[in-house]
């Protein structure tokens, strides 16, 4: 090719050629300065867009999980709740029971304590029918377990139901006639007095291991979260040190097409 040539300037070409690979290096420097992300779609690298996105969903899908956990949380929370007010009303009862034992009582003094036994039994079915949370209990007798999501495959964490109702505390039509069956009644209620706390203890070990379970679930979604992390951020320190680099590199290669353009006018030179 002749040196001196008006139909092709390799100067200017090459230039050009640098000066376009410096403005593509730039757009993409660019890129991931606004977007906060070296890998932003799949064309910037598949492999690890590919990894990414399947991690992402991973961590999203445990945003279910710890719905579902806690969930759990405040279904046995009001079954906690609805189980305190029993032990207390069982106390009541037993108090009451015990006052009735008195053979010295007058009739119309018994007959007000056995009220009050009765009134007090009654909140207890009161109590354990409103033990829901929303639409569900697992005080009430009527279901006998329930199982939340544990993981993101669907596995479940179970959670035994503790009745708490008249029945399976053993006072159903609970009442006393005389001072002897009140005495007799005493023992009966301070054994579900003791039935309701051990089914209560069992409930709120159930609740702990949601608590576990649900701060495992968290831990694990923000390791996700880093890991995509690793995977697509850019390092904006890095970007914004290149960025400096490139716009310098671009000024001079716009420098040096312009040189490699006016190379050629020499050539009128020749012809003065």
């Amino acid at each position: 090719m002749a040196l001196n040539s008006i139909n092709t300037n390799s100067g200017a070409l090459i230039a050009l050629q640098n000066l376009n690979q410096t403005n593509s290096e730039l757009n993409v420097v660019q890129q991931r300065i606004n977007t906060g992300k070296k890998v932003g779609s799949a064309k910037d690298n598949g492999a690890i867009w590919a990894i990414s996105k399947n991690q992402s969903a991973s961590s999203n899908s445990l945003n279910s999980v710890k719905d579902s956990l806690q969930r759990g949380q405040s279904t046995i929370d009001v079954a906690l709740a609805s189980g305190d007010t029993v032990i207390d009303l069982l106390g009541k009862m037993k108090e009451k029971a015990l006052a009735a034992s008195d053979t010295s009582l007058s009739t119309a003094s018994f007959n007000a304590l056995k009220a009050d036994f009765t009134s007090l039994r009654d909140q207890i079915t009161k109590a354990v029918d409103n033990s829901k949370f929303n639409g569900v209990s697992i005080a009430d007798g009527k279901t006998t377990k329930l199982t939340f999501l544990a993981n993101g495959e669907g596995d479940g964490f179970d959670v035994t139901a503790q009745t708490l109702s008249l029945d399976a505390l053993g006072l159903s039509g609970a009442t006393f006639a005389t001072a002897a069956d009140a005495k007799t009644m005493i023992d009966t209620v301070a054994k579900a007095l003791q039935t309701s706390t051990n089914k209560l203890a069992s409930l709120g070990t159930s609740s702990a291991g949601l608590d576990a379970h649900l701060t495992f679930v968290g831990k694990l979604q923000d390791s996700l979260d880093a890991g995509v992390g690793n995977l697509v951020d850019a390092d904006l320190a890095k970007e914004s040190a290149k960025l400096q680099s490139l716009q310098t590199k671009q000024q001079l290669g716009v420098q040096a097409l312009s040189i490699a353009n006016s190379s050629t006018s020499s050539i009128l030179s020749l012809f003065r």
